[in-house]
């Protein structure tokens, strides 16, 4: 309930027909100790306070490698200035990249129909598409950090992440599958795995795989809270996993998006088994799960900010309903101010640019 007035601070409101208020009353004089708008009053004051602030070096660049005779067309139709890059067109993408102060690449691969099986075993090759791009982005750029998906869905001819047993995904018998695949990028150069297929104690077998193949220096990024999320639309469709998939979901071991307390117990028992960063995906729907499992694990916690998230800006800002550059920038401090330690977008090369010149 508002407090009445009393007589002088209504003789103060009284206004005559046709006077305005805002030239005839004296506005009163806060007596306030603390005036936290002075220390917002100057662009070089709001630089010096500001908690949290994005580098360049808190990027990852998610790519898409194709084959050189792919015939599809290279443009990922739904993500405006994605593309689907022919290894001698990721090099040099990822020379610009390192350039621009992007320290690492995730790859993810857009396999030939025909390679496609359903136990995927094309992800276990010495010489497969990620393995020939790793080894070529090694040999051209060795400093740039290469992140390699350990996951079967970009090789399966059924778009799941796993081997099929009647109808289910078989998770032991997936798990060695991926443990042969982690074993086959790291071999061919690739610093980082990301298992990102949520099967059940994937992270203890591809540590042990790893390091009984002598590759105890090959770190492990979990994707320890990775949502069954509809955000995920574009990426299936870039990768060629949608029209396989068709009408199935992968809600049998990626998590059910109204459990929190869940994410937590993934992450603590990826971090058991061996990982060494874990991953909350996707990024903006699920803030509150980075910030929990920043808190509570005080680990290097990454997050995705995956292809729905970055589709709905573009298309937003083509419809112009908002400011494209400002809003993601906005989005990126929010995965910072969260705990985030590293961001995976597809923006990478546009914010590092905008970092290096802001005007």
């Amino acid at each position: 309930m508002l407090k009445p007035m009393n007589g002088s601070e209504q003789d103060a409101l009284d206004v005559a027909p046709g006077q305005s208020i805002g030239t005839e009353v004296n506005a009163p004089h806060l007596t306030l100790a603390r005036r936290l708008r002075r220390r917002r009053a100057a662009p070089w004051m709001r630089d010096l306070v500001r908690e949290h602030a994005l580098l360049a070096s808190d990027l990852i660049w998610p790519v898409f490698v194709r084959e050189d005779n792919d015939p599809a067309d290279p443009a990922v139709s739904t993500m405006p200035g994605v593309r689907r890059l022919t290894i001698s067109e990721l090099v040099t993408a990822a020379a610009e990249a390192h350039a621009l102060g992007i320290p690492a690449l995730a790859l993810f691969p857009v396999i030939e129909a025909s390679r496609k099986t359903p136990d995927g075993i094309e992800a276990t090759r010495p010489d497969n598409l990620v393995c020939r791009a790793v080894r070529a982005l090694r040999e051209a750029v060795p400093n740039l950090g290469l992140i390699c998906d350990v996951a079967l869905d970009p090789f399966t001819s059924h778009g799941q992440d796993g081997i099929l047993r009647d109808g289910d995904i078989a998770n032991d018998e997936t798990v060695a599958m991926l443990c042969r695949q982690a074993v086959n990028q790291a071999q061919a150069g690739c610093q980082v795995v990301a298992p990102s297929d949520m099967m059940d104690g994937r992270v203890g077998a591809i540590r042990r795989a790893l390091d009984g193949a002598g590759l105890t220096h090959v770190s492990i990024l979990a994707y320890a809270a990775k949502y069954a999320s509809a955000y995920y639309g574009p990426f299936r469709a870039a990768v060629g996993s949608a029209a396989q998939l068709g009408a199935a979901d992968k809600r049998t071991y990626q998590m059910d998006p109204g459990n929190g307390d869940e994410a937590l117990l993934e992450v603590a028992l990826d971090l058991e088994e061996g990982a060494d960063f874990v991953m909350v995906k996707p990024g903006m729907p699920y803030l509150d799960i980075v910030h929990r499992v920043k808190t509570r694990f005080g680990v290097p916690t990454f997050v995705y900010q995956v292809s729905g998230e970055y589709a709905m800006l573009q298309a937003a800002s083509k419809a112009g309903a908002l400011a494209y550059k400002a809003c993601l920038l906005e989005a990126m401090l929010s995965f910072k101010r969260a705990g985030a330690d590293a961001i995976l977008t597809y923006a990478a090369p546009e914010l590092a640019r905008w970092l290096q010149d802001p005007t």
